[in-house]
C-alpha cells in the first residue's frame, strides 16, 4: 500500500503531536483519506518531540562507556541521564535500579532470569502473555479472573495464605505479577490494594505498566510495588527499548542476564585454562553488549514530554475520548463492549468488543480499508482472558475467518480500538460513524482471507 503526506484536518488537535499524524491512505472505495491510527495499545505513533530530540542528537551518536573521544563520552552522559530521567519518571526509592531492556516482554522475562531459587509466582489469568509466559522455572499458581476489583485482592489474599511450603521448609520467596491497565479492556487495576495484600504475606509485586505508563502517572514509591516494566514504544519512543525499574537485591545476586562485555567487571584466566569472572553489581549487570543508546534517550524524551504536559490534562482529554468511543458503541444494539471490571470501572483508552452478525477479523479489515482506520482483531496476546471474555458467544464464522483456528472457535475473537495523547476527536469520530454505519449497511467491499488475515478482494 503506498502513502503520502499531506496536512490534516484535525478538527480538536491532540495534545501531544505525534509522527504519521498528516499520512493519508488509500480507500479500496477511491480516494484518499487521512489515516486515523487507533491501535495505540500495540504501538503508539512517536511523539514529535522524541523524534526532533533524536534528530538532534544523532551526529553526536558514538559508542557508550570507556570511550575516551568525545562522542563516546557524550553519549555516555547522554545514556545515564536517560536512566536518572526514568528513575525521576517512576518515583524509584533510593537504591532502586533503572536496566533498559528491549521491551516490556524483556524486562519480565529478565526478572524471572533473576528469581531467588524456589520462587513462588503468582499471576492472574487475565495477564497479557508478556507477563503470563516468563514464570516457565518457577512454581506458578495461576489466578482465575476476578469480576471486581475487590475480588482481584480476595483472590491473591487467598492464594498467598495458601502458598505451598518450599523443599527447603518454610515458604521461601514469592513474586507477584499484575497488570496496571489491561491490554485488552483497558481497566485499571486495583495495584496499591495488590501490593499490599502481598507484601502482607511476605511477598513482592512487579507491575506491568505497558499500558498504564502511557496514560497515568507510576509511581513506585505511591504504589508500593517492587518492581515496574514497561516498553518505550508504547510510551511514544520508537527504537525498541524498555525499562525494569526497582529493587536491586534479586538483580544484584543473580547471573546476569546476557554474560558479555559490559556485564564484566573483570575476567582473568585461570591455571587450569578456564577464566573467572567479577561481574558488575549495578545495572550494568544486566545490559550486556552495547546498549540502544537510541532507544534509551527516546524512552527519556518522551517521559520528559508526558510530565512536562501533565497528566492531569492528559486525563482530562482521553476520558472525553473513552466516553465518545462508549457512547458511540452504545448506540448500536449489535456491539458488544468487553469488560470484568462493569461499565463504571475507571480505564484507559483501551476498548474491545465484537459485533454480532460479524467476524472481528472482517470488521477489522472493512474498517481499515474502507475508512482508513487502523484498530486491531485478534486476541491481543491474552488468549485467556479474551478466551474468557468471549466464551459464551455463538462460534459462527463469518465471511472472514481465521483458517488457523481450531474447529469451533472460527470467530474467537475481537476488535480492539485504542487511543492516548495523540489521538485528534476526528479519528475517533470517524471511528465510531464507521461502526454505524458498516452495522447498519454492511460492508461496500468483497473481501477473503489471505495467510490467515482478512483482505479486501482484488
Amino acid at each position: 500500500m503506498s502513502v503520502s503526506t499531506a496536512a490534516a484536518d484535525q478538527t480538536v488537535c491532540a495534545p501531544l503531536a505525534v509522527l504519521g499524524r498528516d499520512v493519508t491512505v488509500p480507500l479500496v472505495t477511491g480516494g484518499e483519506v487521512t489515516y486515523a491510527a487507533l491501535d495505540y495499545a500495540a504501538s503508539a505513533p512517536a511523539l514529535q518531540r522524541v523524534w526532533d530530540d533524536v534528530a538532534a542528537y544523532a551526529p553526536y551518536y558514538g559508542s557508550v562507556h570507556r570511550g575516551a573521544g568525545y562522542l563516546s563520552q557524550l553519549s555516555t552522559d547522554l545514556f545515564e541521564n536517560a536512566r536518572r530521567t526514568v528513575e525521576e519518571f517512576l518515583g524509584c526509592r533510593a537504591g532502586d535500579q533503572v536496566v533498559f531492556t528491549r521491551s516490556t516482554t524483556d524486562s519480565l522475562n529478565l526478572l524471572a532470569a533473576a528469581l531467588p531459587a524456589d520462587c513462588q509466582v503468582f499471576v492472574f489469568e487475565t495477564e497479557h502473555h508478556a507477563s503470563l509466559l516468563p514464570w516457565r522455572d518457577a512454581r506458578v499458581t495461576y489466578l482465575n479472573a476476578p469480576r471486581t476489583p475487590d475480588e482481584a485482592v480476595a483472590t491473591l489474599e487467598h492464594a498467598l495464605a495458601a502458598r505451598t511450603v518450599s523443599i527447603e521448609g518454610g515458604y521461601g520467596p514469592a513474586l507477584v505479577c499484575v497488570t496496571g491497565a489491561s491490554n485488552v479492556t483497558g481497566e485499571l487495576w486495583p495495584v496499591r490494594e495488590l501490593a499490599a495484600a502481598a507484601h502482607a504475606h511476605g511477598a513482592r509485586i512487579v507491575l506491568d505498566a505497558a499500558q498504564l505508563a502511557p496514560h497515568h502517572p507510576v509511581s513506585v514509591q505511591d504504589l508500593d510495588v517492587d518492581w515496574v516494566a514497561f516498553s518505550g514504544h508504547k510510551l511514544y519512543a520508537p527504537f525498541g527499548s524498555g525499562v525494569l525499574a526497582g529493587r536491586s537485591d534479586w538483580l544484584r545476586e543473580a547471573d546476569p542476564y546476557l554474560a558479555g562485555g559490559g556485564a564484566s567487571r573483570k575476567v582473568t584466566r585461570r591455571a587450569d585454562g578456564g577464566v573467572d569472572v567479577e561481574w558488575h553489581d549495578s545495572a550494568a549487570r544486566h545490559e550486556a553488549g552495547s546498549p540502544n543508546v537510541i532507544g534509551a534517550y527516546a524512552i527519556a524524551s518522551a517521559c520528559k514530554a508526558l510530565t512536562e504536559e501533565g497528566f492531569d490534562s492528559l486525563l482530562a482529554r482521553e476520558r472525553h475520548l473513552i466516553r465518545t468511543v462508549r457512547e458511540g458503541l452504545a448506540e448500536v444494539p449489535e456491539v458488544r463492549v468487553l469488560s470484568l471490571f462493569g461499565d463504571d470501572a475507571p480505564r484507559v483508552g483501551v476498548i474491545s468488543f465484537v459485533v454480532e452478525g460479524w467476524n472481528s477479523s472482517h470488521f477489522a479489515a472493512a474498517l481499515s480499508a474502507e475508512y482508513g482506520i487502523g484498530v486491531r482483531d485478534g486476541l491481543f496476546c491474552a488468549h485467556p482472558l479474551v478466551r474468557t471474555l468471549l466464551g459464551s458467544d455463538p462460534q459462527t464464522q463469518g465471511e472472514c475467518g481465521a483458517p488457523e483456528a481450531a474447529p469451533g472457535e472460527k470467530s474467537l475473537n475481537a476488535i480492539r480500538v485504542s487511543f492516548g495523547a495523540g489521538t485528534p476527536d476526528e479519528h475517533v469520530e470517524r471511528f465510531v460513524r464507521a461502526v454505524r454505519e458498516l452495522v447498519r449497511d454492511g460492508a461496500r467491499w468483497q473481501y477473503r482471507t489471505e495467510d490467515g488475515r482478512c483482505v479486501p478482494a482484488v
